[in-house]
């Protein structure tokens, strides 16, 4: 019980988080966060080009504080694919103007190209699931509105939107939500919006039994297993365990799974996680659903924040996915 204690205290330590006796979470800047740029900004050095503008749009219901909207800096005529991503961070940590996430997207707006709609939902404890998975669909639908407004329609939105080409995507935690949304959004009335496909980007899953990957890294530095064990513990619905259905989508499988557009499984050989996201692909083949799986031999949990030659492939995959429709 010692050592269970002390390693949920060095996950805490890990997150940056503290816990408050009312179930909630003190978070200090686990990722550091970044404004939007809206306009292009002048840089006489060549690695601070600016690839995309973003802006940040507040919205007025009570879940979803704002989203941040993300457009090619290089001029387009043409109607661009619609992507909605979803940050990780574990459900519990992170936001949509988290570093790391505001650059990858900016990236992947310029080079797919795209525009791109990242959503801030609500962050577990003190929001467990399924509010993230709400929060999802409300962003959906607010895609599907935006294609219905003539004097309300965000500028950008109006200018560059092609609604019947939209993708789901998510990275981590993301990528469960993404999954999830996708199931939600096949029996929600979205239309005129087309969900083409969805694109999971290490998606983070679990289970009660151990997987090979997860014991064989347990200690890797990018997302130890006690971090990801206190992460389910505090975004799962009380009193359920790592096999509930929104952590291990291998238990009880879902019949409407074979209704899901294509899918984008990217994953690493170096994340623990990498085991369940080939049993994940395992399942849609077996689901019919048609799936694009980018296994990397090499990198680890999130390399793409961090490796530039990541963020690129990343990228690379992303357009190819889009476009070869």
């Amino acid at each position: 019980m010692q050592r269970e204690s002390s390693a949920t205290d060095e996950a805490y330590k890990y997150l940056q988080a503290v816990p408050n006796p009312d179930g909630s979470l003190t978070r200090s800047d686990f990722l550091p966060t970044v404004p939007p740029t809206p306009q292009l900004i002048d840089s006489d050095s060549p690695s601070k080009k600016q690839l995309a503008l973003s802006k940040d749009i507040p919205l007025d219901n009570s879940n979803i504080s704002f989203l941040r909207l993300f457009r090619p800096t290089k001029h387009t005529d043409d109607k661009l694919p619609i992507i909605i991503d979803f940050h990780g961070g574990g459900f519990v940590v992170c936001s949509a103007a988290s570093a790391p996430f505001h650059e990858m997207l900016a990236s992947v707006s310029a080079f797919t190209p795209a525009l791109i709609i990242s959503f801030e939902y609500r962050l577990a404890p003190e929001h467990r699931l399924p509010a993230a998975y709400d929060d999802a669909m409300e962003a959906i639908m607010w895609v599907r509105d935006q294609s219905k407004e003539v004097e309300g329609c965000d500028p950008w939105m109006k200018e560059l939107a092609d609604y019947s080409n939209v993708y789901v995507m998510g990275t981590s935690a993301g990528g469960n939500i993404a999954y999830h949304a996708g199931l939600r959004a096949l029996d929600a009335d979205v239309s005129p919006l087309q969900i083409k496909g969805l694109i999971l980007n290490q998606p983070f899953f679990g289970g009660v039994q151990r997987t090979l990957s997860e014991e064989r890294l347990r200690h890797n530095p990018a997302l130890p297993l006690n971090v990801s064990d206190l992460m389910w513990l505090l975004s799962l619905p009380l009193g359920s365990d790592r096999d509930h259905e929104y952590s291990n989508p291998l238990i009880g499988c879902n019949p409407k799974i074979r209704r899901l557009p294509r899918c984008l499984i990217r994953g690493f050989e170096g994340d623990p996680l990498v085991d369940r996201i080939k049993g994940l692909v395992k399942m849609l083949n077996a689901s019919g659903v048609q799936v694009v799986a980018k296994i990397d031999y090499g990198g680890f949990h999130g390399a793409e924040i961090v490796d530039e030659s990541k963020l690129q492939e990343l990228c690379l995959q992303i357009k190819d996915f889009i476009y070869s429709c």
